[in-house]
């Protein structure tokens, strides 16, 4: 009721008030306090205040500061003109409000957009960005994705899981059916190796045999091994058997013998002195020589791993070693001239041996040029 009173005794007292006594609103920073509007356009404005659009406060300040000692009408100078000041300070009260205006539509656009981003913000990072609608609502659908999303969990480990087992039984049983197979051809073999004796003997294959009817001979030798062990050496043994160990031995032995023949051979054939052509030919052979070398050190190293005597494993050929070797065997029998025609010829068929028809076209060209 108090308010309302006052405030209506205010309302009588203004409408008394003749309108050329009414004062101007007052100006607090930016702005305006009471419902002014004001007349002029913007564009005349700043062109009183001698201002460009998109000054600064400081500026507009500035410039109405200096209009108004110019103009004003109790500044004493001699351009004081009340009308000019008038129409200044109305620019000045238009210049504020549009500068206010311009600065609070700025801000409202950067909220909106900062409303926005913060709101999609918000939404990746809560819940996994999983629903929509109310925070409530999201939290109890990312609820329900959490449980859906353990069970494909739980269902994927099982399925694994099973994989795996069917896997190890499916190895077990490729592996129990390899061994039955096995076990069935082996003893198909037994069976038929027995047939294969009974029906010697019901033959009589066996009835002119050395020693027929007489007890096996122990060997004295060595009194300790087993009869057995011993018995089953002496057969394989005459019939020809002999191990892996020894067969490698035997051809690594002469595969050097090859070797050093052939180099020895190739080296006589070439002659001295040797001319460039020859001796690209030498240093060919060399290569070659070189690289059989290395292809029988090789071997060797399979020798060393199957021997089953230390004392007896191998070392490896020197390439360079046996090169300067064959031209000192080639040297000696040039000066001894030990090198009769028959070791020529078969050092020769050696060579066609080893180094094919390229070798014997060679050997046809020197006959036809002799």
């Amino acid at each position: 009721m108090l308010t309302n009173k006052i405030g209506h005794h205010l309302m009588l007292h203004q409408a008394m008030i003749p309108r050329h006594l009414k004062l101007f609103p007052c100006i607090h920073g930016n702005r305006l306090l009471s419902g002014y509007k004001p007349k002029s356009n913007v564009k005349d404005s700043y062109r009183i205040l001698e201002l460009q659009e998109g000054c600064s406060l400081d500026d507009i300040r500035n410039s109405y500061r200096n209009l108004a000692k110019k103009y004003h009408p109790d500044s004493g100078s001699i351009t004081a003109d009340s009308e000019a000041f008038m129409k200044v300070e109305e620019a000045y009260r238009v210049v504020l409000s549009d500068v206010a205006n311009k600065k609070k539509s700025s801000e409202d656009g950067e909220e909106d957009q900062f409303k926005s981003k913060a709101l999609q913000h918000r939404h990746y990072l809560s819940f996994e960005g999983v629903g929509f609608g109310m925070p409530s609502q999201r939290e109890r659908q990312y609820m329900q994705f959490r449980v859906d999303r353990a069970a494909e969990q739980v269902l994927e480990y099982r399925k694994q899981r099973l994989e795996g087992q069917c896997a190890v039984t499916d190895l077990m049983k490729a592996k129990d059916v390899r061994q039955s197979k096995k076990v069935k051809i082996t003893q198909a073999i037994e069976r038929l190796v027995e047939d294969l004796i009974q029906e010697s003997m019901a033959k009589g294959d066996f009835d002119n045999l050395s020693g027929k009817g007489k007890p096996l001979q122990k060997f004295s030798d060595c009194p300790h091994i087993d009869p057995m062990t011993h018995n089953l050496n002496r057969i394989l043994i005459d019939n020809g058997y002999q191990p892996e160990w020894i067969l490698m031995q035997k051809e690594i032995r002469e595969t050097i013998e090859q070797l050093r023949k052939g180099i020895v051979a190739s080296r006589n054939k070439l002659g001295g002195p040797m001319t460039p052509y020859r001796q690209k030919q030498w240093n060919r052979v060399c290569e070659q020589f070189i690289e059989d070398i290395r292809k029988l050190n090789k071997r060797i190293d399979n020798f060393n791993l199957v021997v089953p005597i230390l004392s007896r494993q191998m070392v490896h050929f020197n390439a360079d070693k046996e090169i300067v070797r064959a031209q000192k065997t080639y040297e000696a029998l040039m000066e001894k001239g030990e090198a009769s025609n028959s070791d020529m010829k078969e050092i020769e068929q050696e060579n066609v041996k080893r180094f094919g028809l390229k070798s014997s076209l060679f050997n046809w060209l020197n006959l036809i040029l002799k």
